[in-house]
């Protein structure tokens, strides 16, 4: 099948699992996670309608960045930042979705500054506790977000997740509600019920993510097809 017929076989099942869930599909923004495939896909999605498209790793993204590969949607970042490399991304995409530590964010703060610019971002929670994954232990991501409010060049838009790899489907969805529930607290006592973005769910889950509160998925081989991890 075409990137198109993918996006748009997505988009049935984005429909379905709204429907189950008593919402709409409008609530929804599809992220095309296009680590690994080429200015040619992304275009091909963007054409196909995609929402955004999302990157892993600052040089691929800086290399599509010059080839134009992004024009026509917003470009969200969706990788593991280190901050040596901020300087390379803030300005260049919409959102950062994965800001998972203090350092991170005064870092983003401290580039947004000398850019003058505001940096939207969403705070990553590492809900499952993995000592190997980064993101914001559940305990910590409220104050992480009270620390955000106090910096002018940054702008928390949500919260995102990547449940443990290993999880089965029920303690998967039972991750992603207990994002959910952080998400509407941090929402109702710090942001006035105004954000407006709970990035979770990939191409194995994100049905099962929507039911649970997603607005926003980042779906990559459903729509792109396997990743060749030996080229």
């Amino acid at each position: 099948m075409s990137i198109a017929e993918n996006i748009a076989q997505v988009r049935a099942n984005i429909a379905q699992a709204c429907a189950q869930a008593g919402r709409s599909p409008e609530e929804i923004t599809l992220v095309g996670a296009s680590k690994m495939n080429d200015a040619a896909a992304c275009r091909e999605a963007i054409a196909a309608g995609i929402d955004a498209l999302g990157e892993n790793r600052v040089q691929e993204m800086t290399a599509k960045l010059a080839d134009n590969a992004y024009d026509g949607a917003p470009l969200h970042f969706i990788g593991h930042l280190q901050r040596n490399k901020v300087k390379q991304v803030v300005g260049r995409v919409a959102l950062i979705q994965s800001v998972g530590s203090m350092e991170l964010l005064e870092e983003i703060e401290k580039v947004a500054a000398r850019e003058q610019l505001v940096q939207d971002i969403l705070l990553e929670v590492n809900i499952g506790r993995e000592e190997a994954k980064s993101g914001f232990d559940p305990d910590a991501v409220t104050a992480a977000a009270e620390a955000a409010l106090s910096l002018p060049h940054v702008r928390v838009r949500g919260l995102m997740t990547i449940p443990p790899a290993d999880a089965d489907r029920d303690a998967n969805m039972r991750y992603f509600r207990e994002v959910q529930a952080l998400y509407v607290d941090i929402n109702a006592k710090l942001f006035h019920n105004e954000l407006k973005c709970l990035s979770m769910g990939m191409s194995g889950d994100y049905m099962d993510a929507i039911c649970c509160g997603a607005t926003m998925v980042r779906v990559g081989t459903a729509i792109f097809g396997a990743r060749n991890y030996n080229i």
